[in-house]
């Protein structure tokens, strides 16, 4: 949690920081349309590299294979069409390695060793469970009660 924090508070002066250097060596005006043109061809590079996951993952399902590589692909173009949209070089930088494949895949190893490594869970959101696990499981078909064919149908009049 703490190293959350930290990354969230120094990622801005890093940006900040670099947005500066390059102000001061190339112009404002100059980084303003470089930052312009770097999500431009940022946003086209993400399409690019989506649909070419999408195409991944149409293929391997047909194939009858779990797409656990390429669901994690997905993710991660995502998540560099992301920071393509946040202004800054540093966050333009990663999402650049993260959209294409020979620097996405350490990227992707990594993820997925970490959700093999959990028994295949992935928590989306984390927290602190309060008490011992019980081990209770809900079966959430069994809330509904079908009708059955016999059942006439319930209208509002």
């Amino acid at each position: 949690m703490l190293g959350l924090l930290l990354l969230l508070l120094a990622v801005p002066v890093v940006e900040l920081y670099v947005l500066v250097k390059v102000a001061g060596s190339f112009g404002v005006l100059e980084t303003i349309f470089l930052l312009i043109g770097v999500s431009i061809v940022g946003a086209w590079l993400a399409k690019l590299a989506g649909l070419g996951v999408v195409n991944r993952l149409q293929q391997t399902v047909r194939q009858g294979k779990v797409p656990s590589a390429e669901l994690v692909d997905g993710v991660l173009v995502v998540v560099a069409g992301a920071l393509m949209i946040l202004p800054g070089f540093v966050s333009d930088a990663v999402a650049l390695l993260l959209l294409f494949p020979p620097t996405r895949a350490p990227v992707r190893h990594l993820v997925l060793r970490r959700i093999r490594a959990g028994g295949g869970i992935v928590t989306v959101v984390g927290g602190r469970r309060r008490g011992p696990a019980t081990g209770e499981v809900w079966d959430v078909d069994s809330w509904e009660d079908p009708q059955g064919p016999s059942d006439p149908p319930l209208l509002d009049r």
